[in-house]
């Protein structure tokens, strides 16, 4: 996966995007576009969308601190990436905007399952404490996971714009 000089700018913009609109919408808990961003990049750019993924995680690592939360990071946003390239190329139009903010929803309300394993080992967890870990953080899941598909509503628009901007070039 070569990159040019243009991809590599403008996956890094993208990247940084993504974490900016993270920090803009810090002050609403677990309400982000992060997956919105995470599914449009993968719909337009395929395997190379990992690009601005794991920008934005590194930003993340490098403004937040690397720390234990962090961790689950590295494979959380790849796991959204994979559902997506496993979605069909060509779906009805119709069809994308419920799929793609599906997927973002789903995502959202396993956000915390996914995330569990991780603070499982890194906190030498049980199973019946992970489980507890993951009951605890339901309520937040789920808030996770409603936000998701609304912000998922972006999903679409965003593909539009930035397939208009790589025709453009």
């Amino acid at each position: 996966m070569k990159l040019t000089t243009r991809e590599i700018t403008v996956f890094a913009m993208l990247g940084a995007i993504m974490y900016a609109s993270k920090m803009i919408m810090e002050v609403i808990p677990n309400v982000h576009l992060l997956g919105v961003f995470t599914i449009a990049f993968t719909v337009v750019y395929r395997k190379k969308a990992l690009y601005p993924i794991y920008t934005y995680v590194i930003l993340n690592g490098i403004f937040s601190g690397f720390a234990t939360w962090w961790v689950p990071y590295l494979y959380l946003w790849t796991i959204l990436w994979g559902s997506v390239m496993l979605l069909p190329k060509e779906m009805p139009a119709r069809l994308r905007p419920v799929v793609y903010m599906g997927v973002c929803a789903m995502h959202g309300f396993l956000f915390g399952v996914l995330y569990a394993p991780a603070q499982a080992i890194l906190y030498g967890m049980s199973l019946k404490g992970m489980l507890a870990w993951i009951a605890a953080g339901l309520p937040w899941d789920f808030l996770h996971g409603v936000s998701n598909f609304f912000c998922g509503i972006l999903i679409v628009p965003i593909i539009s714009l930035l397939r208009f901007a790589e025709r453009d070039r």
